[in-house]
């Protein structure tokens, strides 16, 4: 069984991040919109795990051992925290456009002209 290499995982980091931005400059649905930010928040946290894994594989060649895991378990808090300003972000981001939507009855960004006014 072979190893999944980093370039991929930065490669699939890459993709997943091209088209959460793709998703936020050409849609104008506000759901899909937060859908694609959350799609480029996860692509860091995939980009956040593979340094960890391959920084810990660098560092497991040296005879200090806790180091590797200082290493891995610092990316997966990284991630976690990122997780959690995701989360964070949709129920704010969810908050506002209900409340939007109840005063202009549609999901248009475009039609949220009034903080123009």
């Amino acid at each position: 069984m072979s190893e999944i290499a980093l370039t991929q995982y930065l490669l699939f980091g890459a993709m997943l991040f091209v088209i959460g931005l793709y998703g936020a400059l050409t849609r104008r649905n506000a759901v899909i919109i937060l859908l694609s930010i959350e799609l480029m928040l996860m692509s860091a946290n995939i980009n956040l795990l593979a340094f960890g894994r391959y920084g810990g594989a660098v560092q497991m060649q040296n005879p200090d051992a806790t180091l590797a895991h200082y290493v891995f378990a610092q990316s997966q808090m990284f991630a976690l925290f990122n997780i959690a300003v995701a989360a964070a972000e949709v129920a704010v981001g969810l908050a506002i456009l209900i409340a939007i939507y109840r005063l202009k009855e549609t999901a248009n960004v475009d039609a949220y002209d009034t903080l123009r006014r």
